[in-house]
């Protein structure tokens, strides 16, 4: 018998075929949308929730808060529930229906803001006036521990220690940070690539943060390069993996998949593996596969 938490983690990988320019290189998609509540961050949400009731810096009766731009709160939200946790969950008011239903379906309470960034802001105020707990993903080194203790060890595993690439769309960075440090030990000639988003992009889930509001568990150092993506490079890939991998993502997903794309063509050989961090179902109101 298992529980909820015991599906947390062990996604699958699989090969990318129909759109790889490279048949010398092959390229791998981890599917976090398999994860219990859609998504890559179910681990994180996991990791810093247990990792703060075990210092006891959360009890039964503290009320968390928290701000998202979708996956991290869904997942938050689901994770909170089985803790029977309160959470406040501060989006930006450009997040899909379907992301803040889903919270509000889970019990959380959603207070929308203007910005990604306004809603760190609101967080971190409500926090510091007292009746909270903030979790707070860019800082917390619990977000990047979860993916140095499972997702950089399944993905070296099941590509049976061949891989030579690993590709990340840089949000929180907690995905890349992790998956870095897990991946170097093992073999530091394993490249490390993250995706940002180019000027004047809106791409959901990865960011180029204004200085002050960069991560505070991002190490640039950990990131062998960064490519930039434009958001219609962002959107036709997603539509691509969905017309012709049958792999239902979210942009930023597609986002990441131009980028291990685009790498292929710059290959001899090698094996890339790139996140696909959550499923195509949240974005169904957005204009994304029209």
């Amino acid at each position: 018998m298992f529980s909820l938490l015991d599906l947390v983690g062990n996604t699958p990988l699989v090969e990318l075929k129909k759109i790889n320019p490279n048949p010398d290189v092959k390229i791998f998609g981890k599917l976090e949308g398999n994860n219990p509540g859609g998504s890559v961050k179910d681990r994180a949400a996991f990791s810093m929730i247990k990792g703060a009731m075990d210092r006891g810096e959360v009890t039964s009766g503290t009320k968390l808060i928290e701000a998202t731009s979708g996956n991290t709160g869904i997942a938050l939200a689901m994770i909170a529930r089985l803790f029977d946790l309160e959470i406040e969950l501060i989006m930006p008011q450009s997040s899909t229906k379907e992301r803040v239903l889903t919270m509000e379906a889970y019990g959380a309470k959603v207070v929308l803001s203007e910005t990604m960034e306004s809603a760190r802001d609101i967080a971190e105020e409500k926090a510091a006036a007292g009746g909270y707990f903030m979790l707070n993903q860019f800082a917390n080194a619990d977000n990047w521990k979860a993916h140095y203790n499972t997702t950089g060890p399944e993905i070296y595993n099941d590509t049976h220690q061949a891989i030579t690439h690993f590709v990340s769309s840089m949000g929180t960075t907690g995905t890349i940070m992790g998956v870095s440090r897990y991946l170097k030990e093992q073999n530091p000639d394993i490249q490390i690539v993250g995706c940002q988003p180019t000027d004047g992009s809106s791409i959901p889930g990865i960011r180029k943060w204004p200085v002050e509001y960069l991560p505070k568990i991002f190490e640039r150092n950990r990131v062998d390069r960064v490519m930039e993506v434009t958001q219609n490079d962002a959107v036709l890939m997603t539509r691509k993996l969905a017309r012709e991998e049958a792999v239902f993502a979210g942009m930023s997903s597609g986002g990441a998949t131009w980028a291990a794309v685009e790498l292929a063509k710059e290959l001899k050989e090698g094996v890339i593996v790139c996140i696909i961090c959550d499923r195509g179902d949240r974005y169904l109101s957005s204009d994304l596969f029209g």
